[in-house]
């Protein structure tokens, strides 16, 4: 499958990004830049570090949307760090775009057809304003890491983080697009990686970065949620639903974001004013998940060991 990932690279979405080069059925033809754990500046400053790092420095990187006075909370600075990335030296100095996102989003649409999927792990701005623009990409396959409907929100009781950054956006994407997938904190706070776990990479560039960068969001997570063992795999397992929807229980309904008032970022069901329903993940299959995403990164980084 030909894959879009739609990231604000922070350290969960350094693991989609390694996990979707890593992984033998997927073919990662771009990314485009949100925002949310960073600017969308500073996150693609990430993503073209980490590609050169992950020997894919040809993949193209997208300038997305923002918002007009978007400024990066102190809760995603203290979870990733102020570069986004933990603070680890991965040579982040510039981004250069290779167009705009929302002009790839619509042009890869047409080109790939029912081979593509769209996978958006952070605000969905650019998302929304594509779908808006362009009927072809509202029946593309899309894999969102977001919201969250049966457990309570990660910045409010309400809302999750990535709805969060800007719910019309998020709202006006769930009633557009035809075949999405939520991946929410309904599944995503199942999965942790441990410190042991993301040890094992260790031994070659790619690997002592990554560690190292799962060991500042580790860290965090221990202030944050004491009672777990690791860090959850929010945006890789993502990616892992892309390429198998196997792994998760979805409830299928029309969803709404809730855009004002005290629930504002609330993903819930909605009972009128569209046909579009969307599938919910609710269940997930740890089991085979966070083993085979730890394994497949410790082969990228061998393979990467062995070729330099």
């Amino acid at each position: 499958m030909k894959m879009i990932l739609d990231l604000d690279t922070g350290i969960d979405d350094a693991f989609a990004l390694a996990y979707a080069i890593a992984h033998p059925d997927i073919e990662l033809i771009g990314i485009t830049g949100t925002y949310g754990n960073v600017t969308v500046e500073q996150g693609m400053a990430n993503t073209q570090a980490l590609l050169e790092l992950l020997g894919q420095p040809e993949i193209p990187v997208y300038a997305g949307a923002t918002v007009a006075g978007f400024e990066v909370s102190e809760a995603s600075a203290r979870i990733h760090g102020a570069d986004g990335v933990g603070n680890v030296d991965i040579a982040a100095e510039k981004a250069d775009s290779a167009g705009d996102a929302v002009e790839f989003l619509i042009a890869s649409a047409a080109k790939y057809g029912e081979d593509l999927v769209v996978v958006p792990t952070g605000a969905q701005t650019t998302l929304a304003r594509a779908l808006e623009q362009d009927e072809t990409l509202r029946s593309i396959r899309m894999v969102s890491m977001g919201g969250a409907l049966t457990v309570p929100g990660n910045v409010s009781p309400a809302a999750e983080a990535n709805i969060s950054q800007d719910p019309h956006s998020s709202n006006t994407v769930y009633q557009l697009a035809e075949d999405m997938t939520m991946v929410g904190l309904d599944v995503t706070m199942q999965t942790q990686l441990t410190r042991a776990e993301a040890d094992s990479w260790r031994g070659s560039a790619a690997g002592d970065v990554f560690a190292d960068m799962a060991g500042d969001y580790i860290d965090a997570y221990q202030d944050n949620n004491p009672h777990m063992e690791g860090c959850a795999l929010h945006d890789p397992l993502a990616v892992a639903v892309a390429a198998d929807p196997d792994l998760v229980d979805c409830l299928i309904l029309p969803l709404q974001v809730d855009t004002e008032g005290p629930t504002i970022g609330r993903t819930i069901g909605r009972w009128e004013g569209t046909d579009v329903e969307t599938r919910v993940a609710v269940g997930v299959d740890v089991d085979t998940f966070v083993p085979d995403f730890i394994d497949k990164l410790a082969q990228l980084f061998g393979r990467l060991a062995q070729s330099r």
